[in-house]
């Protein structure tokens, strides 16, 4: 795809950011937005009459034309009152500095805006009247309305958004208004059946998809101020992986908390497979044709959209080849380039200020330039920060086209070797899986699934007996793995469903000097890389669920979200495999029923094979990048 590639140089942004007050080091963010703008609210009809509020905020210096930059959110977009004023404006400080017009809108039936609201509401590609409606023709609604209403503004339009105000945002690239120049979905939800907040391959990421719609899936009939759902706390025990094991089967969760008032839950565990109600939902295959130029930005440790931004950059990619679509992956949780230095994540340093060099280096240009400036800085197709060496690397095409196939064989020994085992005899390597005693999925106590658990130390789970563990020698020079993992195993279960938990792992020399965030020493650290689970059942596709055959071995395959890191010399690389991931993932009865009405008898041990061998192979199938 084509990458943007304006002329001027960065020194004109910096310049222009003088136009506007700066707020000092020490000044006081909110009072500078106070000062420089004026804040209006409105209601703006949509096509079939319903009214959506908008806040929008105007720089009182009216000596020049200013793009629009959009939000587009289900989390409000107050305060409300045309004289209460956000803290903060835009992506950052330089947006509200440099001088815009921001719009923030509450999405149809969420907050002050009127409507139904419908979670990731399916997009309509016919559309045969006024009443019929989805978020790409509100967002062409909201622009076309705020060009014709709002004064000072230069005719361009920016959106950006975060986790679910990104999916909002590649809803607006779709039949985009003709205005809407550049478009930032950042960590956006693509499709929550196959790798998004709530499943990963089918199986329920429990603790995240339980506590999130505590809160945001209580019923809104009319417009508010205040969510009435803040009221509703079900687990405010701080040891959640009791609270969970003694939930019980997932009936209970409706049966005991939400009592039928979290509708979207009850529908989930309606639709347990991929059918055409999640299928609706997966905008994946609707980023088509797409007109403004896109960034796409992600985190390597996000444990809520990952997969979001990868998909939602291949699918731009795949069906619009000529599009501005660049990709930008950091080494941050959840929406964490937004703010702070970005130097560290949980126990790991990374050497520099990851977050402050996005905002300023590549963000804040990409929209400048686009919305202000016909010239300026040429941005590469993706950008990449490299863990493990802890810098950014630049790439024409991703995954980078030097990057070569090589594979990972799981080998007998606990050993990952470069090449198969060589006996013909069958091997195999088994452990117990219990859901009554189910592996957590960090070594301390929390209710939440946790924003840093992807980078967290794994010796707690690799000392566990229903863990396996394969390991290389330490290796003699660095080796880099880039772009997705292919996790190709050949298992068995003594029952008729089961969990397979992969997890890629980075091994600390025990004599390494180094020391994490808080002080200890990163001497024989196991960092986790990249982890993820297939729910056994739909190994032959998310909406064909089928049962194992007892102790039949069976080939289980699945993808492992990319990455960019380097294992340096002197380490070693490490796979863990596992059935439970708990509270994360939901326990899997490893029995073939519907999960969603399991009784607490349906849920028993089994004995779990991974084979490796000539005839039965397990590896990962990985790309690596010559150094």
């Amino acid at each position: 795809m084509r990458s943007f590639r304006p002329q001027a140089r960065l020194a004109a942004c910096a310049a222009a950011i003088l136009l506007l007050p700066a707020a000092s080091a020490l000044g006081d963010e909110a009072e500078e937005v106070k000062a420089n703008y004026t804040k209006y609210e409105f209601l703006i009809p949509m096509r079939d009459g319903v009214r959506l509020f908008t806040a929008v905020y105007v720089p009182k210096d009216r000596s020049r034309l200013y793009p629009i930059m959009l939000t587009r959110t289900p989390y409000s977009v107050g305060p409300y009152g045309a004289d209460s004023y956000r803290q903060s404006l835009g992506p950052s400080a330089l947006f509200r500095r440099d001088g815009f017009i921001f719009a923030y809108q509450d999405v149809r039936g969420r907050y002050m805006s009127e409507g139904e609201y419908v979670n990731m509401r399916p997009y309509r590609p016919i559309k045969t009247d006024a009443s019929e409606i989805d978020e790409s023709s509100d967002t062409f609604d909201t622009i076309e309305w705020l060009l014709k209403n709002v004064g000072g503004h230069n005719g361009k339009v920016g959106q950006w958004g975060i986790s679910y105000p990104g999916f909002y945002t590649s809803m607006g690239m779709i039949d985009a208004h003709p205005a809407l120049k550049a478009s930032s979905p950042q960590a956006p939800i693509a499709d929550w059946f196959a790798g998004d907040d709530w499943h990963h391959n089918g199986a329920l990421f429990l603790a995240h998809a339980f506590n999130f719609m505590s809160n945001f899936g209580h019923p809104r009939p009319t417009p508010v101020k205040r969510n009435a759902a803040d009221r509703y706390m079900y687990n405010d025990q701080p040891d959640g992986y009791a609270f969970f094991l003694n939930l019980g089967p997932l009936s209970n969760a409706d049966a005991r908390y939400y009592k039928g008032d979290v509708p979207f839950w009850n529908e989930m565990m309606r639709h347990a497979n991929y059918d055409d109600w999640w299928k609706a939902r997966n905008i994946r295959p609707h980023l088509k044709n797409i007109k403004p130029a896109v960034l796409n930005v992600g985190g390597w440790y996000d444990a809520e959209n990952l997969y979001g931004v990868l998909e939602t950059y291949k699918s731009v990619e795949a069906s619009t080849p000529r599009a501005t679509n660049v990709l930008v992956m950091g080494p941050w949780s959840h929406g964490s380039w937004a703010g702070g230095p970005g130097g560290s994540l949980g126990p790991i340093p990374f050497n520099s200020n990851t977050g402050e060099y996005y905002r300023e280096q590549i963000e804040f240009p990409f929209f400048r330039t686009l919305l202000k400036d016909p010239e300026g800085a040429t941005v590469p197709e993706a950008r990449v920060f490299e863990t493990g060496t802890n810098q950014w690397r630049t790439f024409q095409v991703w995954p980078p086209k030097e990057a070569k196939p090589k594979t990972l064989y799981l080998t007998s020994g606990g050993r990952v070797s470069f090449s198969p085992d060589s006996s013909s005899a069958p091997m195999f390597d088994e452990y117990v899986s219990d859901p009554a005693k189910p592996v957590p999925f960090i070594d301390a106590v929390s209710n939440r699934m946790t924003a840093d658990y992807m980078i967290q130390d794994q010796r707690f789970a690799g000392r566990r007996p229903d863990v396996l563990v394969y390991q290389t020698e330490p290796l003699t020079e660095d080796l880099t793995i880039v772009g997705p993992m292919q996790v190709k195993l050949h298992v068995s279960t003594s029952g008729t469903d089961s969990d397979w938990v992969v997890k890629l792992v980075d091994v600390f020399p025990d004599d390494h000097a180094g020391e994490t965030t808080d002080g200890k020493p990163l001497a024989s650290f196991q960092g986790l890389v990249r982890g993820d689970v297939m729910r056994g059942r739909y190994r032959d596709g998310l909406a064909s669920p089928q049962p194992f055959t007892p102790n039949q071995p069976t080939p289980v395959s699945m993808t492992l979200q990319d990455v960019a890191h380097t294992f340096r010399s002197g380490h070693r690389l490490m796979v863990q495999i596992q059935s439970t991931w708990f509270p994360l993932v939901d326990r899997n009865p490893q029995k073939f029923v519907d999960l969603a009405t399991a009784a607490p008898e349906d849920f028993q041990k089994a004995v779990q094979r991974v084979f490796h061998g000539p005839t039965t192979p397990s590896r990962l199938e990985v790309l690596e990048l010559p150094r």
